[in-house]
């Protein structure tokens, strides 16, 4: 008898072993999975950008009222501008969740796109009116139109489509990862089960 007990208090401690050292196996390999993530997403805290260049050239022209309707001065400027644009994310501020217990990586917020306009204005014949000579005022008035009319360029372009295809190419490589570890990928409560599901997400 004692030794029948002695046997099952034997099997008894090596099966709670096995399964404290198993347990303990996988939380290794559990925080391994959760630091591979980790560094995933600190390789990839980079300014994601698109560039582009836009050229225009238009001509300026005010005109003032002397003594009402009797006389009118004018003054006009060919204006011409070379721009650098450049769209980009800036994937440092991506806000996320690692939820260990249940493998989830869950992306909370993407950041808005950054524009970047880098215009280069030049001013040929320049000529004053009589009495409506150019001023700072001139001057504000065409950077603002410039940068009015690059705003509709770049709306009307492909640099948004683009810069945004190049974010969700890096946005993928988080779900070939979880994919990889076994892992699920989430960007807020929407699953992601393919590299196609971030094409749809609105962000």
């Amino acid at each position: 008898m004692r030794k029948v007990l002695f046997g099952v208090i034997i099997t008894l401690l090596v099966l709670f072993t096995y399964k404290y050292c198993d347990n303990d196996d996988d939380q290794i390999v559990l925080e391994q999975q959760s630091a591979a993530i980790q560094e995933q997403l600190k390789n990839v805290g980079k300014l994601v950008v698109t560039e582009g260049h836009f050229s225009e050239i238009f001509d300026y022209k005010n005109s003032k009222e002397i003594f009402g309707d009797f006389f009118t001065s004018e003054k006009k400027a060919l204006v011409v501008v070379n721009a650098e644009v450049s769209i980009g994310y800036d994937l440092e501020q991506i806000q996320y969740e690692i939820d260990d217990s249940n493998k989830v990586l869950r992306i909370t917020t993407i950041p808005e796109p950054e524009v970047s306009i880098n215009p280069d204005i030049e001013y040929y014949d320049v000529q004053d009116g009589l009495f409506n000579p150019f001023e700072a005022e001139d001057y504000n008035n065409i950077k603002d139109k410039v940068k009015m009319d690059l705003e509709i360029k770049i709306a009307n372009s492909k640099m948004k489509s683009n810069a945004r295809n190049r974010l969700i190419s890096e946005l993928s490589k988080f779900y070939v990862l979880t994919n990889s570890l076994g892992w699920t990928l989430q960007y807020q409560e929407n699953q992601i089960t393919s590299m196609d599901d971030f094409k749809i997400l609105k962000y």
